[in-house]
């Protein structure tokens, strides 16, 4: 039996978290097209066999001015050395020069290198990237991958499980995941906002779950959607309210098909101006107070 801890690190946009939804095989972690859309570090319990993985979401590794996107970068540094693996991450589209920054992070820990979203090229990119990454030496496997297709999933699975130790399941092995209902629900509403407003609305959202009762028969669940600007408020409201209800809609839709029951979602705007640059107030969003 082994048990042990696999950090999913690369690129913002690189398909972690549908990575990992994929190997999970349920939704659990938010999946997006906007940049640094994953901040809160989501862990998966995934079996394999009588082993156990445990895989724990960052967010992206990227460079910016902006305090919010520092905090995520770090959090996602230090996850670097709290694992037993490392699974690094990247598009198959992606420059091998986000390999290379990742080598000067210095990771202690072994890492697999997993080139994602091979469905969406040829035989011959693909065996130019494998090409590109063999002249390092630097890591234990490089393995293609389709999340959508699944195909090289069982490799991946086994390659992991070679470099972690032999423990007892530090998890019970029917979980999916050890992350609070709360950090999945708000990722589910945080989600639908980006699906319903991706390209207008900027980088400027959160939300904070007020009030969470788990029934027998349904969930009930009332939210903030924080947001820093009053024009950015009448963008999730919508004509006649249709934007925001088109957001709970989604929102209670995923979260319903987690909790395997109704949700009554209520769903309310909140203005905090400048809140990515309250260091505070960010690290109570990332779950990192003191």
């Amino acid at each position: 039996m082994k048990s042990g801890f696999v950090s999913v690190i690369g690129r913002t946009n690189a398909g972690k978290s549908t990575l990992i939804n994929s190997l999970l095989e349920e939704k659990i972690t938010l999946v997006s097209h906007k940049q640094n859309a994953t901040r809160r570090k989501i862990k998966a319990i995934v079996m394999h066999g009588n082993d156990q993985i445990i895989i724990v979401d960052t967010p992206g590794l990227h460079k910016s001015s902006q305090k919010i996107n520092q905090m995520l970068v770090q959090s996602a540094i230090k996850s670097i050395s709290d694992c037993d693996l490392i699974l690094f991450v990247a598009s198959v589209f992606d420059p091998i020069k986000d390999y290379e920054d990742f080598l000067s992070l210095s990771p202690k820990v072994p890492h697999i290198i997993v080139i994602n979203k091979v469905d969406l090229t040829n035989n011959m990119q693909l065996l130019q990237k494998l090409n590109e990454y063999n002249q390092f030496n630097t890591f234990k496997a490089v393995i293609p991958y389709s999340s959508k297709k699944k195909s090289y999933k069982k490799i991946l699975l086994d390659e992991i499980i070679k470099y972690l130790p032999e423990h007892e399941y530090f998890y019970d092995p029917q979980f999916l995941t050890t992350s609070n209902e709360k950090d999945l629900y708000r990722d589910f509403i945080l989600e639908a906002v980006y699906e319903n407003l991706s390209e207008e609305l900027p980088y400027c959202s959160e939300v904070l779950i007020k009030k969470l009762k788990d029934k027998n028969e349904f969930l009930i669940i009332e939210a903030d959607i924080i947001t820093d600007t009053n024009s950015h408020k009448a963008m999730i409201i919508g004509k006649e309210g249709k934007t925001l209800k088109r957001i709970g809609k989604d929102a209670r839709i995923k979260i319903s098909k987690l909790a395997q029951k109704k949700v009554l979602l209520k769903l309310f705007i909140q203005i905090k101006k400048n809140w990515q640059k309250d260091e505070n107030f960010i690290k109570k969003l990332l779950n990192e107070e003191e």
